[in-house]
């Protein structure tokens, strides 16, 4: 005789793990993004000749502007786990608002690979700041 099944079993998952995945989803569009670019014509020639596309020739600064940049989303990823709720949701909100808008502003005339992968990382950082705005409370006493 068969045996019932039951519905499957649908586990709460904690605004921790939620805000860290989607950090580490965002940083996979972020390296896919830029491995694809580097198969554009002209690209390896540009970097070979010095040049950091729009950001112009490739020096100490501009690399360090630009690791920086790279290293919060990375760094996110185990923030969301270990920060304390009330900075660890200002971060998220702040956080995932800037690169929302640091990824628009890098859209305008992209190849269309960009394009998909850039609205990928806009929906995912204001998915990471919707999340954290409605971070669950604990009840009151």
């Amino acid at each position: 005789m068969r045996a019932s099944k039951g519905a499957l079993e649908n586990t709460p998952v904690p605004i921790k793990i939620k805000l860290s995945a989607l950090w580490a989803s965002l940083m996979f569009c972020y390296i896919y993004g830029d491995y694809f670019g580097l198969y554009r014509p002209g690209t390896l020639k540009s970097m070979l000749d010095g040049q950091m596309g729009p950001l112009g020739p490739t020096t100490q600064g501009v690399l360090l502007a630009t690791a920086l940049l790279m290293a919060v989303p990375s760094l996110m990823v185990i923030l969301c786990l270990v920060l304390p709720p009330a900075i660890n949701r200002i971060a998220n909100i702040v956080l995932g608002l800037a690169y929302a808008a640091i990824m628009l502003m890098s859209m305008p005339g992209a190849w269309h690979f960009y394009l998909v992968l850039g609205c990928i990382e806009v929906a995912l950082s204001l998915l990471t700041v919707w999340y954290a705005l409605r971070w669950p409370r604990q009840p009151a006493l």
